[in-house]
């Protein structure tokens, strides 16, 4: 063990491995049919019982739900399991060849056969997460196969004591029922059709059946996903109609005032039995009630035509409801082939999270592991984040469809890796651009959460305005003009990487009243993706700077052209 190219960290990691060494352990032995977690089962089921998962977007929401509990408060024990190495590899293709390098990685002492391993072991573990992952959709896949996946945990013997009682009290439930996903949980979702494979540009060949069984698995797949578009046409619809209804009642509610206001009559002084004619102010309601009888005729209008497309997307939707309920009920195998695609999409998305230069180790390990509680990236500590973020940039999640802003939160995918930043996959769906959720990939292990989280929401600011804009992305909205204040200050580089950094500074410093970003670009991020109006004030008292912006806020809102 002494030896002066061996790291000191590795060195105190293998005095602690002790017995659980995977050199001994025969991993053919296991038999992983003798397990049976059924108690745990219901911890990763969608509890089918009721009437909306995160899939369904609900436009009424209008921000995330405070965090009660961020951890349990008693151990779960999986990682006091003797046999977790043995049960988290057993009878999987492909383990053998893992147990093999992972073993000389832990015990080699020469510094560049370490590093030869390292690498080696990277195509190793994804070649045996490809060969997991379609058993995800399995409620009775054992808890050390599943903690492999989600939080890439091999050996319970790489924790630290704090780290391992840390994991064992991670909540594994999503009681929030927000669209935040691991990755076990995120192959789970595709294998059963409920999540639709990830955008690529790679044109796919279509898959045909080869059995009765698996056309009516795809069939079953494509009503899901049908369905899925359908309840976000149709929430839209409902959401117009609900806006136009109120309309109609505060203009209804304004006539009535006004038209009661009409019918009241001076008496005539000396003479009771006559009352005195309409007085100035009583003449003048005369246009006003004109005006609200003109306005009610044409929201008549707008709440017909929106009653229509309601009732149509109703009809759509409950016709392959209908559909989806009449299915043959033993269709529940997983789609294998949809997950093998998706694993592709999601293994370029764990490199994309570490970049070229960062660090690929997949497998959890404290020599590399160094967050803090509060920015390891669980369900709970990312949806704080947006929170957070969503309190400082409102329009966050938005997207403006017929004059109406719909607060649609991405998919968010929570990757086992060591990366530093995260980013957006897509923007939308590119066949439901109005209400289907985007995808933002976040990494777990991040040298600070707060700032991972930001770079994927700021690449989904970007891509959305850009997708907005379309042809004119270079002229138009946000993109447009931060594209011409790059280009005449003639700064050289990927323009979204300018973007994302400023947007940064716009989140942690601008919004705190320290001035970090130009002048020309305070000005953009203040008219594009403004603060709340409570933090506008509280920055103008705090700055003339902030008051100036405040000022020509102002003036816009006093112009036909705000």
């Amino acid at each position: 063990m002494a030896n002066n190219e061996f790291d000191s960290s590795i060195d105190a990691l293998l005095n602690d491995i002790q017995d659980e060494t995977p050199n001994e352990i025969d991993i053919d032995y296991f038999d992983t049919n003798s397990v049976n977690i059924s108690s745990k089962s219901d911890l990763f089921s969608n509890k089918p019982g009721s009437s909306k998962t995160f899939h369904d977007v609900d436009l009424k929401k209008k921000e995330f739900s405070a965090i009660t509990k961020f951890v349990n408060e008693e151990s779960n024990g999986f990682y006091d399991d003797q046999n977790y190495y043995k049960i988290a590899l057993g009878g999987e293709e492909g383990a053998q060849r893992v147990h093999t390098i992972f073993s000389k990685y832990l015990t080699c002492t020469d510094s560049n056969d370490r590093a030869v391993y390292r690498q080696n072991i990277v195509a190793a573990w994804w070649e045996l997460i490809r060969k997991m992952a379609p058993k995800c959709a399995n409620l009775q896949l054992p808890m050390p196969k599943r903690m492999l996946i989600r939080y890439a945990v091999l050996l319970p013997s790489l924790f630290r004591a704090e780290q391992k009682i840390f994991f064992s009290k991670m909540i594994y439930e999503n009681p929030y029922n927000e669209p935040i996903l691991y990755l076990d949980e995120w192959f789970k979702e595709i294998a059963s059709g409920r999540l639709s494979n990830s955008m690529t540009d790679e044109k796919r060949t279509p898959h045909k059946a080869l059995s009765p069984e698996e056309a009516n698995q795809i069939e079953q797949s494509r009503l899901m996903q049908l369905q899925a578009k359908n309840s976000g046409k149709l929430q839209s619809a409902e959401n117009i109609l609900s806006i136009k209804e109120n309309e109609r009642e505060m203009l209804e509610e304004e006539l009535k005032e006004k038209v009661n206001a009409l019918c009241e009559h001076q008496p005539v002084y000396g003479e009771e039995d006559h009352s005195q004619p309409y007085t100035d102010a009583q003449q003048r309601l005369f246009a006003e009630i004109s005006d609200r009888l003109h306005r009610l005729s044409k929201n008549n209008r707008e709440l017909a035509k929106a009653f229509n497309d309601w009732e149509e997307a109703k009809a759509s939707y409950s016709n392959v409801e209908s559909k989806i309920s009449s299915a043959p009920q033993e269709v529940q195998s997983a789609d294998t082939e949809a997950v093998n695609i998706e694993f592709e999409t999601v293994r370029q998305m764990a490199k994309m999270t570490c970049g070229r230069q960062g660090n690929q180790f997949p497998i959890f390990t404290r020599e590399f592991y160094h967050c803090m509680e509060n920015g390891t990236g669980t369900r709970e500590n990312v949806m704080e984040v947006l929170r957070w973020i969503e309190s400082i940039d409102p329009g966050a999640f938005c997207r403006v469809h017929k004059n109406v802003p719909n607060r649609i939160v991405p998919y968010v995918l929570l990757l086992p890796t060591y990366g530093d930043r995260g980013f957006c996959w897509e923007p939308f769906d590119r066949y439901n651009r109005v209400t289907s959720r985007g995808r933002i990939v976040v990494p777990m292990y991040p040298r600070d959460l707060k700032i991972a989280v930001l770079t994927a929401v700021a690449d989904l600011r970007w891509q959305v305005a850009k997708e907005k804009a379309s042809y004119y992305w270079m002229e138009e909205g946000l993109t447009g003009q931060y594209y011409q204040y790059v280009d005449r200050m003639k700064l050289k580089g990927d323009i979204k990487y300018f973007f994302i950094e400023d947007y940064i500074l716009w989140m942690t410093k601008e919004s705190e009243g320290v001035q970090r970003l130009e002048k020309e670009v305070r000005g953009i991020f203040w008219r594009n993706m403004p603060f709340p109006k409570e933090l506008k004030e509280d920055l103008r008292r705090r700055s003339l700077v902030y008051d100036e912006l405040c000022i020509k806020d102002n003036n816009r809102a006093m112009s036909d052209g705000y």
